[in-house]
């Protein structure tokens, strides 16, 4: 049996909770969604973390992108990299590559989100100043023998400045190689768009492959800012570079492919969140 003491206590943090909540929460419906909205993304972690097919996915991925480095390196005409004009033939060759789901798997950090239930960008700095993130399947084999072929690695991210140091030692930790005495790690600007990181690189360098996550590993922001439908027309666009010169590692978590079921603004009610998730269903 509670005591007084352990009523009121109790009493006084469910008026805490919901007084918070009204905020957000404004029907029953509302307040039962917002525990589904995240469960909503427990298959797709469950793949990232349980699936066979997803790690012989990236193992395929990178297989195929060791031997794009051949042909590559082979050519001096190549280049990965649309921004990328002029004679760049007598440039040093190097590699463009993503970070987070590309090098670093974060799906637990996806994980405790679902089990905790909150949403990014909820103790994402927390999980980064961690440093313990394992690598993508692959990804350490591919970028060992970038690195054997005298190929250098430029890590774009869009990672907060702050965990700069934080993913310099989580690299350390699961051996991926890392040049300290270069700069070869470009973390966020202040417009999230990798362009100008990518232009940045071909001044001095022949960009081989790209490698990553989200359209935006590719090309710009403004390109891959449009409806769903019109975004798999662009990755049909460029067909001819996928698995020639860029390669993809799927991530059905998150990314501006979720974004765009919601035009690129974020619904502030969740009921209209799931409202547009569903309309976005294909039954046909």
């Amino acid at each position: 049996m509670k005591s007084p003491n352990q009523n009121k206590f109790f009493i006084i943090n469910l008026i805490i909770v919901l007084v918070f909540s009204s905020a957000y929460i404004e029907t029953e419906d509302e307040l039962e969604n917002v525990f589904s909205v995240h469960d909503q993304s427990l298959l797709s972690v469950l793949y990232m973390q349980t699936s066979a097919e997803f790690i012989a996915n990236n193992l395929q991925v990178y297989e195929n992108a060791a031997k794009a480095i051949d042909l590559a390196l082979s050519d001096k005409s190549w280049s990965a990299a649309i921004e990328q004009n002029g004679d760049f033939s007598k440039k040093l060759p190097a590699i463009i590559i993503d970070v987070d789901e590309t090098v670093l798997d974060n799906s637990p950090y996806q994980a405790r989100a679902i089990k905790d239930n909150f949403g990014y960008p909820n103790g994402w700095i927390e999980w980064g100043l961690e440093e313990s993130a394992s690598s993508v399947a692959g990804a350490k084999k591919f970028l060992d023998y970038a690195k054997s072929r005298d190929v250098k690695i430029f890590y774009v991210t869009n990672r907060v400045p702050e965990l700069r140091e934080a993913t310099i030692n989580n690299f350390k930790k699961v051996n991926i190689p890392f040049n300290e005495k270069d700069d070869v790690l470009f973390m966020r600007d202040i417009n999230k768009d990798k362009t100008n990181r990518r232009i940045a690189i071909a001044e001095e360098h022949r960009i081989l492959l790209l490698i990553g996550d989200q359209l935006t590993d590719f090309i710009s922001i403004k390109e891959s800012t449009k409806d769903f439908n019109q975004r798999k027309e662009i990755a049909t666009k460029y067909h001819d570079m996928w698995g020639k010169k860029w390669f993809i590692i799927t991530n059905p978590v998150y990314g501006r492919w979720e974004d765009s079921l919601y035009d690129f603004e974020r619904p502030d009610s969740i009921n209209e969140l799931i409202k547009k998730r569903k309309e976005s269903l294909n039954t046909k």
